[in-house]
């Protein structure tokens, strides 16, 4: 099966080896995604302002797809201290509607000062 590679606006070019967004077999694949603003800087603030980011970069690289947060099926998210998933939990619950999707969250080591990073799997409509 053939597969694209797309690029979204607004998000910064990654420097390593992977594509930010990969579609397919009618899927979209996105790689984790974190609080990176345009200009490829950590957003200011804590877990709440990471995750958002993280999850409108996610909103980002779905939409470069045809796709939005409704068409997502499993989420991964990986939390540099598992202390914060209540804040991470309550951002996350504003970007996702029932049915939610699959999800896994787990710890992990995470550079520098990124707190969250975020990726998921979609159906193209």
């Amino acid at each position: 099966m053939p597969r694209r590679a797309l690029y979204p606006e607004g998000l910064p070019r990654p420097k390593a080896p992977y594509s930010p967004v990969v579609v397919s077999d009618g899927h979209v694949f996105t790689a984790g995604q974190v609080g990176f603003d345009a200009s490829g800087d950590v957003v200011d603030g804590g877990i709440e302002e990471q995750t958002r980011q993280a999850l409108e970069n996610v909103q980002a690289c779905l939409a470069a797809a045809g796709c939005t947060m409704r068409d997502v099926v499993k989420v991964t998210a990986f939390l540099a201290d598992l202390d914060d998933f209540a804040a991470y939990n309550a951002v996350y619950a504003s970007f996702f509607d029932e049915p939610f999707p699959a999800r896994t969250t787990v710890g992990a080591r995470l550079p520098g000062t990124l707190l969250v990073e975020i990726e998921a799997i979609a159906r193209v409509p």
